[in-house]
């Protein structure tokens, strides 16, 4: 098949891959694939690299699929380095396309404009994919494989570099006839009927569901419920089994009621998790010996924890096979299980003082299939991660490497994968400050979509530390804007929460809009939480 240059090849593999919608900034290095994005498919002009893909990242997991970002070369590809690490972080599946020099010109070092050195390198770096296009032969080959390459376990963002001048060229391209089947790894028979038998045997069982457990959301309600397990999750894998169920204890592992539950449970099996430093109280958290692990990445079978059990498979089959060994819980765990489960929302709820009515009137204002989309921040740190209920594994979205700044153009992506639902975006204003331009995006695409940002004047988790273990506050106090003015600025509507009465007529009507609205919650004037809230890191000597 004969294509006249880079754009249509790119825009029939994306057809290919079911993507209507990219994320990119137009460049003098891009302009080909730009061009027919936006003349056959949807692209979005995102402000920054960096937002492109962020924003590409939370388009694939809101619908479970793929992303894509289209970036310029040199320091348009640095600029996007910070986001792909997110991606590589989180395993998501993102394909970035990012321009390249003049073939002749590659490696010259010469000063050509938008040439860095060795950019294919830094793109190793921070992708669990990299490639360049040798020439116009190779470019559908290259972007199908980068786009195997993101989608196939354990995930990651796949980078593709593409010369301008082979951009422009026109493309020969046999796309495959049939879609390479990838064979998804299995225990052996001796490993299921091993673990088999120590799950038969719990009779204090617990779960652990990580963000690999998201795509075997059937499988592991069957077995949660057959074994009369308490299920608790990372950030990740919230959603798994939507948190309304009664078993369902969710992202609070180290609060001390949990820590009893798994101090007294007789096995514990945990399925895609990395146990994180933050999820573990940087790992001092204890774990029952009697541990069955499920990951499709051999690598991640007991590198964090002792594992009784490895077992190297896809969730979803291997917790089928796992189900009739299950025996069923001793009288009264469920019910323990269920008190922890109240307990542990209750006593969090009390301890957020008058954000409570905010986490309580968003979950109130939202249907039941919704985006939330979190940046890191106070809110979404204390409540928003673990109080703020999740019912599927695509709606809950955010940086799961840490990094501030994301959300916004996290959550316009998931609002443009997901038009026919709303979608609330969590941020503070200094996160928001990172990338501040990422509003006229939201005001010139017009998503479903409500931004609260949450304005304490700074970055209130590192001043609550520095107040903490410091005498003196360094770089956490900041000026903040007006945000109505800045709201009126860019031409979207506006609504202020400064008591808690506030939070859920505003929200509700935010919500209920099918245009974007921004709304400021002055944390002065609504007050502040019982306990200021830290983070989950250990100060060495402290």
């Amino acid at each position: 098949m004969r294509h006249d240059n880079g754009g249509d090849l790119l825009v029939t593999v994306l057809r290919e891959l079911g993507i209507d919608t990219v994320f990119g900034i137009v460049s003098v290095h891009n302009l080909p694939l730009v061009e027919a994005v936006d003349r056959d498919l949807r692209f979005v002009p995102v402000r920054h690299e960096a937002s492109a893909v962020n924003a590409a990242d939370a388009y694939g997991r809101a619908r479970g699929t793929l992303g894509c970002a289209l970036t310029s070369t040199g320091t348009g590809a640095g600029n996007a380095a910070g986001s792909l690490i997110e991606s590589l972080s989180a395993g998501s599946s993102v394909l970035h396309i990012t321009g390249q020099v003049e073939s002749e010109f590659l490696g010259s070092g010469r000063g050509f404009i938008h040439e860095t050195k060795d950019q294919l390198g830094m793109l190793t770096a921070v992708s669990a994919y990299a490639a360049s296009v040798p020439d116009a032969s190779q470019a559908g080959r290259i972007l199908r494989e980068a786009a195997r390459s993101a989608l196939a376990a354990p995930g990651g963002p796949a980078s593709v570099e593409w010369p301008i001048d082979l951009q422009y060229a026109p493309q020969t391209d046999e796309p495959a006839a049939t879609a390479p089947t990838v064979t998804a790894p299995a225990p052996s028979e001796g490993e299921l009927a091993a673990a088999g038998a120590l799950l038969a045997s719990a009779r204090r069982p617990l779960i652990w569901a990580g963000g690999g457990a998201a795509t075997s959301r059937v499988e592991l309600t069957r077995l949660l419920e057959a074994t009369g397990a308490g299920l608790l999750t990372s950030n990740s894998g919230r959603g798994a089994v939507p948190e309304d169920h009664e078993q369902v204890i969710g992202n609070f592992a180290t609060t001390p009621a949990v820590r009893a539950l798994l101090a007294d449970a007789d096995v514990l099996l945990t399925i895609g998790t990395h146990f994180r430093s933050n999820e573990t109280a940087d790992y001092t958290l204890e774990l029952p010996g009697e541990h069955i692990q499920i990951d499709v990445d051999a690598a991640a079978l007991g590198r964090v924890y002792p594992v009784a059990h490895p077992l190297h498979g896809e969730a979803a089959g291997t917790l089928s096979a796992l189900l009739p060994h299950a025996g069923t819980a001793e009288p009264g765990w469920t019910d323990r299980v269920a008190a922890v489960r109240t307990e542990v929302r209750a006593i969090l709820h009390a301890g957020i003082g008058p954000q409570a009515a905010i986490c309580d009137a968003i979950r109130a204002a939202l249907p039941r299939e919704a985006v939330v989309a979190r940046d890191v921040t106070i809110p979404s740190s204390s409540w928003g991660n673990r109080l703020l209920e999740m019912y599927d594994p695509r709606d809950n979205v955010f940086p799961r490497g840490g990094g501030i700044g994301q959300g916004l153009g996290m959550g316009i992506g998931a609002a443009l994968a997901r038009p026919g639902a709303p979608t609330v975006v969590l941020a503070g204003d200094g996160g928001l400050a990172v990338h501040l331009g990422e509003l006229l995006t939201l005001a010139q695409e017009r998503p479903r979509l409500t931004l609260i940002v949450f304005n304490d004047g700074g970055y209130g988790v590192l001043r609550n530390m520095q107040d903490r273990y410091s005498e003196r506050r360094s770089g956490v106090d900041l000026v903040t804007p007006d945000f109505e003015l800045l709201a009126r600025a860019c031409g979207l509507p506006y609504a202020r929460i400064s008591a808690e009465e506030h939070a859920g007529p505003v929200l509700s009507a935010a919500v209920a809009s099918e245009g974007p609205t921004l709304v400021e919650v002055d944390l002065g004037a609504l007050g502040p939480m019982k306990t200021p809230f830290t983070p989950p890191v250990r100060i060495p000597g402290q």
